[in-house]
């Protein structure tokens, strides 16, 4: 049985879906995102939910960096690898799709990562939005780019072109 709730917060309504144990979604208000809830059922209490709202709400306020829910998400064994690496990137940092791709072991999958990136069905809590462009720029996000600008200086995050290691330079003179 599919269960949801709403609730509202500083970047809007908050649609919560889960199947009675795990969290299986969270989504933002967006006009062109749509979850199907047809024979789903309205339970504010249904498990994980209470504590699911009581974290996001102590997030909103500052005092929460780590979610500590049970989640289940479900996608593609690529996708699953791409959300694990979201959940590493800590609190307040920016990783770029090169990045997030390197740390999955697949440094040339940088355009996959993105799309597994954008089909994340837990926003917020698996941190899709600490991913921006490896020039700093922030780039693609579902619930839109002034919700992610939000969440980003919400966390204290700095956006900045990402520094690459370079070999260093022959010294010409002594």
């Amino acid at each position: 049985m599919i269960h949801f709730t709403r609730m509202p917060s500083p970047i809007g309504p908050l649609l919560l879906v889960g199947d009675g144990v795990s969290l299986t979604g969270l989504h933002m208000a967006t006009s062109h995102d749509r979850v199907e809830l047809s024979g789903a059922l309205e339970d504010p209490q249904a498990r994980p939910f209470v504590a699911t709202r009581r974290q996001l709400e102590e997030y909103f306020s500052g005092t929460r960096r780590i979610f500590d829910l049970p989640l289940r998400l479900e996608g593609t064994v690529f996708q699953q690898s791409v959300w694990r690496a979201l959940v590493s990137i800590p609190f307040g940092e920016t990783w770029s799709y090169g990045r997030l791709a390197e740390r999955i072991g697949n440094p040339k999958a940088m355009r996959a990562v993105g799309l597994a990136n954008g089909r994340n069905p837990i926003a917020v809590i698996v941190p899709c939005h600490r991913v921006i462009g490896a020039d700093g720029s922030l780039v693609g996000f579902g619930g839109g780019l002034e919700r992610k600008q939000w969440l980003l200086a919400h966390e204290g995050a700095r956006f900045a072109p990402e520094e690459r290691s370079r070999p260093e330079q022959p010294r010409l003179f002594a």
